[in-house]
C-alpha cells in the first residue's frame, strides 16, 4: 500500500475562508503489470487520467496529460481555456512516440478545480471518458460527471437499464478520450462552494470493485481524507483489483467571517 497523507490548504476570498483537505493514491491492481493511471492534486486543480493502448502507450497519454495540466497549474492560470490548451499540447506529446501510439492509446481526464476569479468562487468539474467525480453533500452521493461510454449511451436512450449497465459486455468500451485521434474539450460543469462537501475523482479501477453504496460507507466511516483513501483502495484490492485504482477524496469547510 503506498504512503497516504492528507494535505491542506486554506483560501481567503471575500467574506470567508475556506478550508480544503484531500488525499491521493494510485495503484496498479492485481491483475495488471503496469499502471497507466495517473494523479495530480496540486491547488486549485485535482485530477485523475486512467490511460489505455497497447505496449506503454495508455501510460505515456497519461502522463503526458497530467504532466502538461501540471505545468498549466505553475503558470499560475487554470481556466477550461488554458486546460483546452494543455491538452492539445498533451495530444502533441502522445503523437511523438509512434512506437508505442496505436490506434486505441488515450487517456481518460475527470477532476475538478476552485475558480476564485469570481465572486462567489465556485467548483468546475471536468470530464473526458469513464472516470468519475462523485459529490457527497447532505447524505448523498451523487455522480456528477457522465460517463463518454457505450453503455451509458444504452443507458440514455432507455435500451439498459443502470443494473443492467453494471455487467455489460462493452463496459470498459469508452466513447470519448484525450488521444491522437479524439476531441480534447471536456464536459463542464459548475458547482457552489458549499461547506461539508467532499469529492471523489476516481478511475473506473474504484468503480468496477466498489458500487456508490460503498463508496458512500467508506467516506462516512473515515472522516479524514487519507484515511478514507486507504480503505476504498484496500476494498476495491480485496474485490479483486481488476485494474489500475486512483481515488482522489477532497474535503471542503467554509468559514465565514
Amino acid at each position: 500500500m503506498p504512503q497516504v497523507t492528507t494535505s491542506t490548504r486554506s483560501v481567503r476570498v471575500q467574506d470567508a475562508t475556506i478550508e480544503l483537505s484531500w488525499a491521493g493514491v494510485t495503484d496498479t491492481g492485481r491483475r495488471r503489470e503496469v499502471n497507466q493511471d495517473a494523479v495530480l492534486t496540486s491547488f486549485p486543480l485535482f485530477v485523475v487520467a486512467d490511460g489505455m493502448g497497447g505496449h506503454i502507450g495508455g501510460e505515456i497519454a497519461s502522463a503526458s496529460t497530467v504532466e502538461r495540466l501540471r505545468a498549466m497549474v505553475d503558470d499560475g492560470t487554470v481556466t477550461p481555456k488554458a486546460i483546452e490548451k494543455a491538452l492539445v499540447r498533451a495530444v502533441k506529446d502522445i503523437l511523438s512516440h509512434p512506437e508505442a501510439t496505436d490506434e486505441g492509446t488515450g487517456t481518460t481526464l475527470t477532476g475538478l478545480f476552485l475558480d476564485t476569479s469570481q465572486n462567489p468562487p465556485h467548483w468546475v468539474t471536468l470530464n473526458i471518458g469513464d472516470s468519475r467525480v462523485y459529490l457527497l453533500r447532505d447524505g448523498d452521493l451523487v455522480q456528477i460527471t457522465t460517463d463518454h461510454s457505450v453503455v451509458q449511451e444504452l443507458v440514455a436512450a432507455g435500451r439498459l437499464s443502470p443494473e443492467e449497465a453494471e455487467s455489460h459486455p462493452y463496459g470498459n468500451v469508452i466513447t470519448r478520450a484525450v488521444g491522437p485521434t479524439e476531441s480534447v474539450k471536456p464536459d463542464y460543469v459548475r458547482l457552489d462552494v458549499v461547506s461539508g462537501d467532499r469529492f471523489v475523482i476516481c478511475s473506473d479501477g474504484l468503480t468496477k470493485e466498489l458500487t456508490d453504496y460503498g463508496i458512500r460507507h467508506f467516506l462516512d466511516e473515515n472522516p479524514d481524507p487519507a484515511h478514507a483513501v486507504e480503505a476504498m483502495l484496500d476494498a476495491a484490492l480485496e474485490n479483486g483489483g481488476r485494474d489500475n485504482v486512483t481515488i482522489v477524496v477532497l474535503d471542503v469547510r467554509r468559514v465565514a467571517d
